[in-house]
């Protein structure tokens, strides 16, 4: 998963995107890699555990049910900073975690599309 949101201000305020175009859109910037005031992240690449013989993530006992729909979101530069993190807890109970650079509606909207491709998943 790649997640492409505006970047933040010295003043810590998110940078205004204001598209005239398609062109000019955040997702067109993404594709011809015109990055300037955006920020780019992407899901951390889950660990193979010999033990369990899975590929798994550490949520710190905040996700405690396997699933497709669990995931990580870390930027590139520092993998270990989780900026999100969204994972199943029960049958249709889910937990979400995020923290800077994301607000809770970027959060929000970043955990709803998730299920967007797996809904047949499981």
């Amino acid at each position: 998963m790649t997640v492409v949101l505006p970047g933040m201000t010295q003043e810590h305020k998110r940078v205004e995107i204001c598209p005239r175009d398609d062109s000019e859109s955040l997702l067109e910037r993404w594709r011809c890699k015109t990055m300037d005031d955006l920020i780019e992240l992407h899901n951390k690449t889950p660990m193979w555990n010999d033990d369990t013989q899975s590929y798994v993530l550490n949520f710190h006992g905040r996700v405690t049910q396997a699933s497709v729909k669990n995931f990580q979101i870390v930027h590139d530069s520092d993998p270990e900073y989780i900026v999100m993190q969204f994972g199943r807890v029960a049958e249709d109970v889910f937990t979400m975690d995020y923290r800077y650079p994301l607000c809770a509606v970027q959060a929000f909207a970043i955990a709803l599309s998730s299920f967007d491709s797996k809904l047949a998943c499981e």
